[in-house]
């Protein structure tokens, strides 16, 4: 009975510090370096607990083989967190022919900020939409462009925005 605590102990600290490792990347790209600096050390402090369970008996491959099935789980739950947190923002880019239906004004209906640019492409003249989207509108805003133009060709590229005054770089 030991042995099936001590696995399901280590998987479930690798279900806590492998997720705290995808939060603390996910608040250190963004710039949250404070936040992330703390959670790096709940992450660090879990996974030694876990690594020193199954250290102190290296002679035992059900130990290890939880730990490394917690990994996997953690990896699972930790981008499963992040999708649903979404937190941050995106550029939308979507590119059709001129001629094909246009999805900026149906974004733009649906209350999204949308710049469009023609352009000359390999096949003709196209349009380019940009939008810059928070990431949890993303589903919403590729189902708009899917229902205009499914045939539109769309990139998604997550984007930094520092947090600095907007309004102190347009003042003279």
């Amino acid at each position: 009975m030991s042995v099936f605590l001590n696995v399901l102990f280590i998987i479930g600290l690798r279900l806590v510090d492998v997720p705290l490792g995808t939060l603390r990347i996910m608040l250190l790209t963004r710039g949250s370096r404070w936040r992330s600096g703390l959670v790096g050390f709940f992450e660090s402090l879990t996974w030694v607990t876990a690594a020193s369970i199954v250290l102190r008996e290296l002679d035992d491959p059900v130990r290890m083989v939880a730990f490394a099935a917690g990994f996997g789980l953690g990896t699972i739950l930790g981008v499963s967190l992040e999708r649903w947190l979404a937190p941050g923002t995106a550029v939308v880019q979507v590119m059709a022919p001129i001629a094909s239906p246009e999805v900026a004004t149906a974004m733009r209906s649906e209350g999204f900020a949308v710049t469009t640019l023609n352009g000359e492409g390999r096949d003709g003249d196209v349009r380019l939409s940009l939008s810059v989207v928070p990431r949890r509108q993303l589903r919403r805003v590729l189902a708009i462009v899917r229902s205009i133009n499914p045939e539109a060709f769309t990139t998604i590229e997550d984007v930094y925005m520092p947090r600095w005054p907007r309004a102190a770089a347009v003042r003279k």
